[in-house]
């Protein structure tokens, strides 16, 4: 009985076999045999593979266009422009306030002073997507620097922080991956280099020496894909390989072809006898190449060329790139697509491709990218910078909150908008959002904030612009349609 129903597996336990069956993917016979599936911790797989991961990544980007082409994409798509701030606060004053100040420091957020605030959101999103993870240094200024807050932004890169470092400090708590947590788990420090290890330009001043920086003071961005992972894997690492076989593969039919057409034609001719060959045209000796037997013929538009005696032309008819080669290639990047980028933006080939089609895929494509925006950046970047500057803004005097160690949480209250996307089709997207406004289904703030505008701004533009047009005697129908005030109209029809 026992031999009927249970077999021995590979780890050497007894599975019954009606219960091992009931899942091919769990099968050990032959076509499994090669299947490896290590069931290690996360953190285990991916300590030995980052730096390889990293680097292949990055290799790929510098030298295959299609995946510079998927980082580019991705990243544009991510950030934009920007995603901004918008103050939840009800005293519209104290908005007015905070936001002119913030947009006064998004010019002095980078401590390399290379780019804005802004622009540092699509760094750490490239440095992400390229290398897995970045790493954002907080740095308090001093009051007399000069900024309108004193603090900045210093994005670090992920060997900065050593993925290698293991080790027990003394006060007891753990350090792994760099990244020291106390006995409670929670991070509590990171451990950085003063520069780059790897960058011969800094002179490796410091190359070795690790700080200890409170975790306070560093923000760790990446997107963790298993419960307890600690540091991030580049977007391209699924697909890495097989985006190295295509390129070599592609480059070896160009190559093949290039080649190939090295040579437009051949031309046969008798065995030498007799004076030396003499050009028909010239009447010079006919000039041979290096070798000392290839006749060099020109060949250019309208060329009419005369033969020797007993010689014969025969053109080259080099092999194409084969009929399958479209299809190849079209079949292999639709797999590399699994970078995360659609096929048809990774390549740009809409070939068989409808606008519903294309609403479909970039429906899709926009929902992962809103995703990360909301649980990734704005969580692990933008609303902790968003915190930190309203402190350091209150403690050096730019903003006058006296109650805001009573109300700190209502004031940073802060609903972040990404850029807001392109109309497929401006005309029907704009009569199907006006819809919603009518029907009640959506407000002017919400609509507005889709778009990645604040709804006060547009009313304010709007009433200047109508003030502005009517002081000037202009009627535009563009213009939103406003009822002239019934006490003005009755106190001009009495004067």
């Amino acid at each position: 009985m026992s031999g009927r129903y249970l077999t021995l597996g590979r780890s050497g336990i007894l599975v019954p076999e009606r219960i091992k069956a009931s899942y091919e993917g769990a099968a050990e016979g032959r076509r499994s045999s090669n299947w490896d599936a290590p069931d290690t911790g996360v953190n285990s797989l991916i300590m030995p593979a980052l730096r390889n991961l990293r680097s292949r990544s990055r290799s790929a980007v510098r030298n295959d266009p299609y995946a510079a082409n998927v980082i580019d994409k991705r990243v544009s798509n991510l950030i934009g422009t920007g995603i901004t701030p918008h103050p939840r606060l009800l005293d519209k004053a104290i908005r007015k306030v905070m936001q002119e100040l913030w947009e006064d420091w998004v010019d002095e957020a980078d401590a390399d002073q290379l780019t804005d605030f802004y622009g540092l959101q699509a760094l750490v999103a490239r440095t992400v997507e390229q290398s897995g993870e970045c790493f954002i240094r907080l740095r308090p200024r001093r009051l007399e620097d000069g900024y309108a807050v004193p603090l900045q932004l210093q994005c670090l890169s992920p060997e900065f922080v050593p993925h290698d470092k293991f080790e027990m400090t003394r006060f007891g708590n753990v350090i792994r991956a760099g990244i020291e947590f106390n006995a409670m788990g929670r991070r509590v420090a990171y451990w950085c280099y003063r520069n780059h290890p790897s960058d011969k330009s800094s002179l490796n001043v410091g190359y070795n020496q690790l700080v200890r920086i409170p975790a306070e003071q560093m923000l760790h961005v990446f997107e963790p894909l298993e419960p307890g992972q600690l540091r991030g894997v580049p977007r391209l690492a699924p697909v890495l390989k097989r985006l190295r076989s295509l390129d070599n593969f592609d480059d070896a039919v160009l190559f093949r072809q290039e080649v190939a057409n090295l040579f437009a034609g051949f031309v046969r001719k008798p065995s030498p006898d007799g004076p030396p060959q003499l050009d028909p045209l010239t009447g010079a000796p006919v000039k041979y190449d290096r070798d000392g037997f290839t006749p060099m013929v020109g060949l250019e538009p309208g060329t009419m060329q005369e033969l020797l005696p007993g010689e014969q032309v025969e053109f080259s008819d080099p092999p194409d790139a084969g009929n399958n080669y479209p299809d190849f290639m079209r079949q292999q990047l639709m797999a590399a697509a699994g970078s995360g980028l659609p096929y048809e933006l990774m390549t740009g080939d809409m070939q068989g491709v409808n606008d519903r089609a294309i609403r479909v895929v970039l429906t899709e494509f926009r929902r992962r990218l809103e995703q990360l925006q909301f649980q990734v950046y704005v969580h692990q970047l933008c609303r902790p910078v968003r915190k930190a500057w309203l402190d350091m803004a209150v403690l050096a005097g730019a903003l006058d909150l006296p109650d805001y160690a009573q109300r700190r949480r209502e004031y940073q209250r802060t609903r972040w908008v990404p850029q807001g996307w392109a109309y497929i089709h401006p005309v029907q997207d704009v009569q199907s959002r006006s819809m919603e406004i009518a029907a009640g289904f959506a407000s002017r703030s919400e609509v507005c904030l889709r778009n990645g505008t604040d709804a006060e701004v547009v009313d304010e533009e709007n009433a200047a612009d109508i003030a502005r047009a009517k002081a000037l005697g202009l009627n535009y129908s563009s213009l939103p349609a406003v009822e002239d005030d019934p006490d003005e109209s009755g106190d001009k029809g009495k004067k």
